[in-house]
């Protein structure tokens, strides 16, 4: 039995390493489709030079596609984070954010990619952006995905 969304947001935000780093869940759809997740510059994710640790940067978008692909496609599939890099387009200061989707039609490509047992290695992406809406950096996250043998 999976937890429902706002139970699972709770225990998130208290998750050692995403607490440590200041990382915070602000919203996540009751279906896991929508997520977004906010980074506040602090003490404990700044780096030498005043702004944000790339580390912690990275780490505010790592779980994220597999836990949502995850909750959608049920328990019928595999699905594990394979890969993932990271482009810093320029420093990160004040509060950062990202903001994951999933649409119906991603999720139907994943299913038609699948069917016949095959893996599927999508390259989801996500970006970071600062307080003005620019960016800060971009995500790249290249998933596994097969479905299960009955």
């Amino acid at each position: 039995m999976k937890p429902p969304a706002w139970l699972f947001r709770f225990l998130l935000n208290l998750w050692p390493p995403f607490l440590g780093a200041g990382i915070r869940v602000k919203r996540l759809a009751a279906d896991f489709s929508d997520i977004e997740v906010r980074l506040k510059l602090g003490f404990s994710n700044r780096n030498y030079v005043g702004t944000h640790f790339g580390g912690s940067l990275y780490a505010m978008t790592d779980p994220f596609f597999m836990l949502m692909l995850m909750h959608q496609l049920g328990r019928d599939y595999y699905v594990w984070d394979k890969s993932g890099s990271i482009d810093y387009v320029k420093p990160g200061r004040g509060t950062v954010s990202a903001r994951f989707r999933l649409t119906p039609g991603m999720l139907e490509d994943i299913r038609l990619r699948t069917a016949s047992g095959d893996k599927y290695l999508p390259q989801l992406q996500v970006d970071i952006v600062d307080q003005q809406n620019e960016l800060v950096a971009r995500v790249f996250k290249t998933l596994y995905i097969k479905r299960k043998k009955k």
